[in-house]
C-alpha cells in the first residue's frame, strides 16, 4: 500500500468515525423520549480500503408499531366512554345519600305508607307533598346531568375535530419533506419520527392505519377504511350542536364528505377518541334518559285518576296533561314532570286532595280517616308493570324494582367500561414498552459503540502518525 492510499485510507476513517460519532451523540441526547427511534449509521467500503457511511437508518418494527397505534385509539376511546359513563353516575350519587331518582322514590313509597295508617295527619300528607316534590326534583336534575353530559361530548367531538385537522396539516408538511428528501438521498430519520409521533396523536382522536408507498410516501386511513390522507389532508368537518335536549339528535362528523363517527355512518370508526364521545353522547346517555324518562312515565300512570272515561293524571304531571301510553318513552319527561300544583298549598292547592282524589273524588264521604285511595296507590306501586324493552332497565316489573334496575345498569356500565379502560392501558403500557426496548435508545449499548469509534479513531490516528513518520524520513532522505 503507498503512503498517499494509506493517508487517503485513514481519512475516510476519520470522516465516518465523525458521523457515526455525531449518530451515537444524537441518540445519547434524546435516550428516553417517547417519539425519538435509534439512529444507526451503515458503513461501506470503497475502494483502496477506505471507509464511509452510506445511509443513516432508523430502528423500526412495523408491527410492535400497528399494534401500539390500534391500542391507543382503543386506550382513548374508552377513557372518552368512562369519563362521560362517571358523569352520569353523579345522578346517583353515592347509595348512602339515597340521592337517585330511586332512593327519592323509596322515600315517597314510605311516605304514603305512613299518610295512609293516619290519614287525617296533616303533617303526614306535608312529608308526602315534600318526597313528592324532592322525586320530581331529582328527575330534573337527572335530565340537566344527562343532557349536560351529551352537550360536553358533543363540544369535545368539535375539539377532537379541529385538532385532527391540524395534525393532519402537519403531516402533510412532514410527508412532504419526507418524499422529497428520500428522492435526493438525505436524512430523514427525524422527519420519520415526527412522522409516527403525528400519527400516534391522530390514533387518540380516532382509529387510524397507514400504507407506505414509493419514496416513504404515507396514505392515512381511518380504521373504517376512508382516507384520511393521501397526497393531500382531507377536510374533517363537524357542526357542534349549541344546546341538547332530550329530543336532540346530534350531527355526524364527515371524513371528506364522508360519516364516519355519529348518525348513520356508512363507513364508521370503532375506536379513538371521537368514537368515545359518540358513543357517551348518542348511545349511552340517550339509553339512561330513557330509563329516566320510563321512570317519569311510571310515575304519572301510577298516580293517575280515572273519571269513568279517561286516565287524568294526579299527583304527578306534565305541561301535556294526559297520561302517557303504556310502556312507550316519551322523550324528555323527566325533566318535564311536575308535582300537581292542585295539592300544593304554596300553589293554591289542598293537601287533603292527595288522600281524596284531584280529578276524581274518591272519598265522597268526607271522612277524615278515608285509607283506601292511599293504600290503592301504595299497591299499584307495588304491582309490575310494562315498561318499554328498548330502554334497557327490566321492563317487566314494579316501578321501584325499575328504577333500582336502571341504577344497575348505569354502575354495571360503568364498571364495565372501567374494566376496560384498565385493560386497554396495560395492553397501550406494555406495547409501548416493548416497542422502546425494540426500537429506543440503550445508553449502555450506545456507550459501548463509543469506545469501539474511539479505539478506531486511536488506530487511525496511529496510521496517520506513521505515515507522517514515513513520509518524513523520505523527506529527509531526499
Amino acid at each position: 500500500m503507498s503512503l498517499s492510499l494509506a493517508l487517503s485510507t485513514a481519512k475516510s476513517s476519520l470522516q465516518a468515525n465523525g458521523v457515526q460519532t455525531s449518530v451515537l451523540a444524537r441518540n445519547v441526547s434524546n435516550q428516553g423520549v417517547a417519539s425519538y427511534s435509534r439512529k444507526i449509521a451503515n458503513t461501506v467500503t470503497i475502494g483502496g480500503g477506505g471507509v464511509r457511511v452510506a445511509t443513516i437508518e432508523r430502528a423500526t418494527d412495523a408491527a410492535l408499531y400497528k399494534t401500539l397505534l390500534k391500542s391507543t385509539s382503543a386506550t382513548s376511546a374508552q377513557h372518552a366512554l368512562l369519563e362521560g359513563v362517571t358523569k352520569l353516575a353523579e345522578t346517583i350519587g353515592d347509595p348512602e345519600l339515597e340521592f337517585s331518582p330511586s332512593a327519592k322514590l323509596g322515600k315517597l313509597t314510605n311516605a304514603l305508607q305512613q299518610y295512609a295508617s293516619a290519614p287525617d295527619n296533616s303533617i303526614l300528607a306535608q312529608a308526602v307533598l315534600g318526597a313528592a316534590h324532592s322525586l320530581a326534583s331529582s328527575l330534573n336534575q337527572a335530565t340537566d346531568t344527562v343532557q349536560a353530559t351529551r352537550q360536553r361530548a358533543d363540544a369535545d367531538m368539535a375539539e377532537s375535530v379541529t385538532r385532527i385537522n391540524g395534525l393532519l396539516a402537519q403531516f402533510e408538511t412532514v410527508n412532504n419533506a419526507i418524499v422529497k428528501g428520500t428522492v435526493a438521498g438525505s436524512d430523514i430519520t427525524d422527519h420519520l419520527d415526527t412522522r409516527d409521533a403525528i400519527v400516534s396523536q391522530l390514533s387518540e382522536e380516532i382509529g387510524v392505519s397507514v400504507v407506505l408507498r414509493e419514496n416513504n410516501d404515507a396514505v392515512l386511513y381511518t380504521d373504517g377504511g376512508v382516507t384520511l390522507f393521501e397526497t393531500r389532508a382531507r377536510d374533517v368537518s363537524f357542526q357542534p350542536t349549541t344546546v341538547f335536549g332530550a329530543t336532540t339528535v346530534g350531527n355526524a362528523v364527515y371524513v371528506d364528505g364522508v360519516p364516519v363517527v355519529g348518525g348513520n355512518s356508512t363507513m364508521p370508526t370503532t375506536t379513538g377518541r371521537l368514537y368515545g364521545l359518540a358513543n357517551v353522547r348518542d348511545e349511552v346517555s340517550v339509553t339512561y334518559q330513557n330509563q329516566l324518562d320510563e321512570i317519569a312515565r311510571g310515575l304519572i300512570e301510577v298516580f293517575s285518576e280515572n273519571d269513568g272515561v279517561n286516565d287524568l293524571p294526579g299527583m304527578f304531571t306534565w305541561p301535556a296533561g294526559t297520561v302517557p301510553p303504556t310502556a312507550t318513552v316519551v322523550q324528555g319527561l323527566a325533566g318535564l314532570i311536575t308535582v300537581n300544583s292542585a295539592i300544593d298549598p304554596d300553589q293554591g292547592g289542598d293537601l287533603d286532595l292527595i288522600r281524596d282524589g284531584i280529578n276524581v273524588n274518591y272519598n265522597i264521604d268526607g271522612f277524615a280517616g278515608f285509607d283506601q285511595r292511599l293504600n290503592g296507590i301504595v299497591t299499584e306501586l307495588g304491582e309490575p308493570r310494562g315498561f318499554d324493552p328498548l330502554s334497557g332497565a327490566d321492563p317487566t316489573n314494579t316501578l321501584r324494582d325499575y328504577s333500582t334496575s336502571s341504577v344497575s345498569w348505569l354502575e354495571f356500565a360503568r364498571k364495565q367500561v372501567d374494566d376496560e379502560a384498565t385493560y386497554q392501558m396495560t395492553m397501550y403500557e406494555r406495547t409501548n414498552e416493548s416497542l422502546m426496548n425494540s426500537t429506543g435508545v440503550n445508553l449502555d449499548d450506545q456507550l459501548s459503540q463509543m469506545l469501539d469509534l474511539e479505539r478506531t479513531y486511536g488506530a487511525t490516528a496511529k496510521l496517520i502518525a506513521a505515515v507522517d513518520k514515513m513520509l518524513q524520513s523520505l523527506l529527509d532522505a531526499v
